[in-house]
C-alpha cells in the first residue's frame, strides 16, 4: 500500500535546499516536473518549486512502482516524492545549489496532471509579454519572478521590522474617500446606498496620514496600495504600492535619516551592499541646470552647461539669439574627442531630439585653437561669443558640443533625455547589482509652484500643503514664483524612487499660499474643509515622505519594468488579460447604482 502524501508524510525541505551534508537521508519534497529523461532504465526529473530544482532517479530495481508511475510523468505535472539522497559523485552540477546529489525516489504520488503549458516554464523565454500575462499563473512559476516576488517580501519585511523599530506605529487609511481636485486623476466607485454620488479611490493617503499627526499617533507607516486613472509607461501602473511615512516635530533631515536607514538595511540585507551616508543632496535649481529634470543619473558626467545668460551677453548668434530674445534658453552638452560618434551616428542623434519635439540638433566640432568645424552656428556667431562657450564648456581640440535651444521646458526635456541616450550609446552607465553603481541623491528646496501657461496662473508644484521657507514667505503675494519649499525628492540612479515633504501646519501661512493659488475661502473650504478644521486644533509641525515599492524592487532585483515586479499586471492599456478586467456589467448592477452608461455596447 502506498504511502499517504500531505495528510501522513509531510514535506521534509524544499527544491532548493539539499546538499552535501544531506547524504543518506531520507526526504519528501513537492513540486512539479521541470524536466523529464527516460534513459532506458532509469527516468530522471528535475523537480522544481519555489527555492530551486532537485535532480530525483527512479530505478526499475529499487523502487518498481514509482518507475513505472514515473514513465507517465510530463512537464508541469505537480508530483510529491520520497526517497534518499544520495551523491551525485563526479556528475557534480555546479550551476545548480543541489549539484552535488540527487534523490533516488522510493515512492511516487501524481497530485495533478498538467496540460502541455503554452510557453516553456524556463528562466530566459522569448514569448511575448501579452501571452505571458494572459497566463500569468504559469509565468509566475518561472525563477526570475520568483526570486522578484521572495525580493519583494523581504523588503516588506525588513520595511515593517526597521520603522517599527524606529518607534513607527503601522495604521491604515480608508481606500476609498471624498474626491478632492488636483494631482492625478482618481478612480471614482459609485455609492449604491448614496444615489448619484461617488468615492474616489485615493491615490495617496496624504490627507489621512496628515489627520493621524493632528491625532497626536507621533510616527505613522503603511504599505498601502494606492490608485490612479492616468495613462501608462514602462514604470506606471493604475495601481501601485507605496511605503507611506509620516512623523511628528521633525525637520527635513529627520525624515532623511529614517529613510536613508531604510535604503540603507535594505540593500545590506539584500544585496550585501553598505551604502555610504548621508546621501548627497543637490539644489533642484542645480539639478535642472546639469541635468536638464530632477531625478538625474550620477553613475556618468556629461553634465549640461548653461549658456542662456552668454548669448544675451553677446547678442547675435542667429537663431540662439532669437529663442533668447522670445524667453528660451541656451544648453549644451560636449562629447569628449575620445568619446567620439561618427558623423552618420551624429546625424540619428538629430532625429532622436526631433521625436521629442526639438527642431534639431545643432553642434560644433571644435578644432585647433577652439575654431569651430562642421558647424553652421560659426557663421552667425561672433568670435566673442564662441570663445566664451569654448572656455564655459571646457572643450578641447577634437570635442563636439551639442545645443539646444528655445522654450525652457522643451530644452530641459529633450537635453535631459539626449544625456541619457548618448551615455548608453557609448556606455558609459555601470550596472547595477552587489557589485554595482548605486547613486542616490537628495534633490531639495524646490519652487512652491509652477506657472501654467495656459491659464496664466500660479498651481502647486507638489501640493498646497507643503511649507515654504520662512525666508520666502513674504514673496507668497509679490513673487510667487522665487518661493522655494521644503520638498524633497530621494533619487537613484535617474529615477525618483520617493518623494515628500514638511507640511504647512500654520493656518495663516496656509491662507497666504492658498490666495497665490487664486484660490479664495470657499472654494478652500469646498475641497479641503475638513483638513483645515483639523489644522486650526494644535496641529504639530510634521512632514513625510513615500517610497515607490515597485520602482524600487524593479531597481533592486534589474527588472526591465514594473510588470515584472507585480504580481498580476495591467497592461500599458489597463487590461488584465488573465481575468479580462476591465468587464462589462448587466443592466440591473447599472440600476441599482443609479448610472446608465452611454458608451456603445461591446461586439465581443
Amino acid at each position: 500500500m502506498g504511502v499517504n502524501f500531505i495528510t501522513e508524510v509531510k514535506r521534509t525541505h524544499s527544491c532548493g535546499e539539499l546538499t552535501g551534508k544531506d547524504v543518506g537521508k531520507t526526504v519528501v519534497l513537492f513540486g512539479w516536473v521541470h524536466n523529464y529523461r527516460d534513459h532506458g532504465g532509469a527516468v530522471f526529473i528535475d523537480l522544481r518549486d519555489r527555492e530551486g530544482l532537485t535532480q530525483v532517479v527512479f530505478e526499475p530495481d529499487s523502487a518498481p512502482a514509482a518507475h513505472q508511475l514515473a514513465g507517465s510523468l510530463r512537464y508541469e505535472y505537480c508530483v510529491g516524492i520520497r526517497g534518499k539522497v544520495v551523491s551525485r559523485g563526479r556528475n557534480v552540477n555546479p550551476n545548480l545549489k543541489t549539484g552535488e546529489i540527487e534523490v533516488k525516489a522510493s515512492e511516487l504520488a501524481v497530485f495533478n496532471r498538467s496540460e502541455t503549458p503554452p510557453f516553456l516554464i524556463e528562466e530566459r523565454i522569448d514569448t511575448a509579454e501579452d501571452k505571458r500575462l494572459a497566463y500569468r499563473y504559469l509565468d509566475l512559476r518561472r525563477a526570475p519572478l520568483q526570486k522578484t516576488l521572495i525580493t519583494r517580501s523581504k523588503m516588506n519585511a525588513i520595511t515593517r521590522s526597521h520603522l517599527v523599530e524606529q518607534g513607527f506605529l503601522e495604521l491604515e487609511t480608508p481606500f476609498m474617500g471624498k474626491y478632492t481636485p488636483g494631482g492625478a486623476r482618481n478612480f471614482l466607485v459609485p455609492s449604491r446606498l448614496n444615489p448619484g454620488k461617488f468615492y474616489a479611490l485615493a491615490e495617496s493617503p496624504q490627507l489621512y496620514k496628515q489627520l493621524f499627526m493632528v491625532a497626536g499617533y507621533d510616527r505613522y507607516f503603511q504599505i498601502v496600495k494606492c490608485f490612479r486613472d492616468e495613462d501608462l509607461r514602462l514604470d506606471r501602473q493604475p495601481e501601485f504600492t507605496q511605503i507611506d511615512v509620516e512623523m511628528s516635530f521633525v525637520a527635513q533631515d529627520d525624515v532623511f535619516a529614517v529613510v536613508e536607514g531604510l535604503l540603507c538595511r535594505m540593500w545590506k540585507e539584500l544585496l550585501g551592499v553598505g551604502l555610504p551616508t548621508p546621501f548627497p543632496r543637490m539644489d533642484f535649481y542645480e539639478s535642472m541646470a546639469k541635468y536638464g529634470n530632477d531625478k538625474p543619473d550620477l553613475r556618468f558626467g556629461l553634465e549640461h552647461v548653461e549658456l542662456t545668460d552668454l548669448v544675451k551677453q553677446h547678442g547675435g548668434a542667429g537663431m540662439m539669439g532669437d529663442a533668447v530674445a522670445q524667453g528660451g534658453i541656451v544648453k549644451a552638452m560636449v562629447l569628449p574627442a575620445d568619446k567620439a560618434l561618427s558623423r552618420a551616428e551624429t546625424d540619428k542623434l538629430e532625429e532622436y531630439v526631433r521625436g521629442m519635439g526639438a527642431k534639431g540638433l545643432a553642434r560644433a566640432k571644435v578644432g585647433e585653437g577652439g575654431e569651430w568645424t562642421q558647424s553652421p552656428l560659426a557663421k552667425t556667431m561672433s568670435s566673442e561669443l564662441r570663445a566664451g562657450i569654448n572656455q564655459r564648456c571646457g572643450v578641447k581640440a577634437g570635442d563636439l558640443i551639442l545645443f539646444q535651444f528655445g522654450p525652457e521646458a522643451t530644452v530641459q526635456t529633450v537635453m535631459a533625455n539626449l544625456r541619457v541616450h548618448v551615455a548608453k550609446k557609448l556606455k558609459l552607465i555601470p550596472g547595477v547589482g552587489s557589485g554595482g553603481v548605486w547613486k542616490f541623491l537628495w534633490v531639495v528646496d524646490p519652487p512652491l509652484f509652477e506657472r501654467d501657461e495656459e491659464s496664466k496662473t500660479w498651481v502647486a508644484a507638489h501640493h498646497a500643503f507643503t511649507r515654504p521657507h520662512d525666508a520666502d514667505v513674504p514673496y507668497l503675494s509679490s513673487d510667487p514664483g522665487r518661493v522655494k519649499c521644503h520638498r524633497y525628492d530621494v533619487v537613484l540612479n535617474g529615477f525618483e524612487i520617493g518623494g515628500g515633504s514638511i507640511r504647512l501646519h500654520d493656518p495663516k501661512v496656509q491662507s497666504e499660499v492658498f490666495k497665490a493659488l487664486g484660490i479664495g475661502e470657499e472654494e478652500a473650504r469646498n475641497k479641503f474643509g475638513f483638513l483645515l478644521d483639523a489644522l486650526r486644533f494644535g496641529a504639530p509641525p510634521h512632514g513625510g515622505i513615500a517610497l515607490g515599492m515597485d520602482r524600487l524592487v524593479m531597481l533592486l532585483t534589474g527588472a526591465e519594468s514594473i510588470r515584472e515586479v507585480i504580481p498580476f499586471p495591467k497592461t500599458q492599456k489597463g487590461l488584465d488579460l488573465m481575468t479580462g478586467a476591465p468587464g462589462e456589467v448587466d443592466e440591473k448592477q447599472l440600476r441599482d447604482l443609479h448610472i446608465r452608461t452611454t458608451a456603445a455596447p461591446s461586439k465581443a
